[in-house]
């Protein structure tokens, strides 16, 4: 083949073999690293032996109320961890009813590099309504830090809280972590609230993790496909919520859902990419 004509082929070639990498890309936004490097090695043992691979991961670390020096070293440790392993995303955490502490040390976070930090209602026990969530929410929009919040709907109410939430705050970025669980149907109320003028800022996102295994089996199969085209591919980010569930399962179940090789692509990879990574 002359020269010219194999350039020209391997320039056709290019586009298709970056999109085919990029096809097998993923992000897992939410793996809970409970104990530090030994959670993350053994996570990293369970993509081995299931024969995964990551190409970043979320890291969580989850605050204790009125422990600010144990919240602080955590929160040391998932950034050194990140330093160490650069696939490692650290989403550290904070107590919002530790008041000012709360507000110090998230401020220090935005200044390391910190892009999201973790809050749990019902696993660090308070209201997302309390006055102190709103203002730590809305310094972290202020510092360019988006916040991951627990929406599995354990609290009752939380959808109809994280929504008010958001829509107060149009300044914050969410991720709203399990897309409200088998209470997934409300967020399809995003649908008026984007046709409401000057209303909403189109300032929430969804991870997947646990509800999307969940459902892949079940009669509802097809409404939460449409749910989340409804509030958007664009914003749905992929979680494997380890250690609870693996990858492995995760990717297993996305595979089952009537979604397009470019809808998969984002929610694996590309969503997570665009809003928090290197953007490679």
């Amino acid at each position: 083949m002359p020269k010219h004509a194999l350039l020209g082929f391997l320039l056709l070639c290019l586009p298709q073999l970056a999109l085919a990498q990029e096809q097998e890309q993923v992000f897992d936004f939410h793996v809970h690293l409970w104990h530090g490097e030994k959670s993350l090695q053994e996570y990293n043992a369970q993509l081995q032996a299931t024969g995964q691979s990551v190409t970043r991961h979320g890291a969580i670390h989850m605050a204790v109320r009125g422990e600010v020096g144990e919240t602080r070293r955590k929160n040391d440790e998932l950034i050194a961890l990140s330093k160490r392993y650069p696939k490692v995303m650290p989403i550290p955490s904070v107590h919002p009813l530790d008041g000012e502490a709360a507000i110090e040390e998230l401020q220090w976070l935005a200044q390391a590099g910190i892009k999201v930090i973790k809050l749990h209602p019902h696993t660090q026990k308070f209201a997302i309504t309390d006055p102190k969530v709103r203002e730590l929410c809305r310094i972290a929009g202020t510092l360019g830090v988006a916040v991951l919040f627990d929406n599995f709907n354990i609290v009752p109410g939380d959808n109809q809280d994280l929504f008010n939430l958001a829509v107060g705050l149009p300044k914050t970025q969410f991720i709203f972590a399990h897309i409200g669980g088998m209470n997934f149907r409300f967020w399809n109320s995003l649908y008026m609230a984007r046709a409401a003028k000057d209303f909403f800022s189109d300032n929430i996102h969804f991870d997947l993790s646990a509800t999307v295994v969940m459902l892949a089996d079940s009669p509802l199969k097809e409404e939460f496909v449409w749910t989340l085209r409804t509030v958007g591919i664009d914003n749905v980010l992929l979680g494997s919520d380890y250690p609870q569930l693996s990858l492995k399962q995760t990717l297993d179940a996305l595979d089952k859902y009537d979604l397009t090789p470019e809808e998969k692509r984002k929610i694996r990879w590309g969503n997570a990419n665009r809003l928090f990574g290197d953007k490679r």
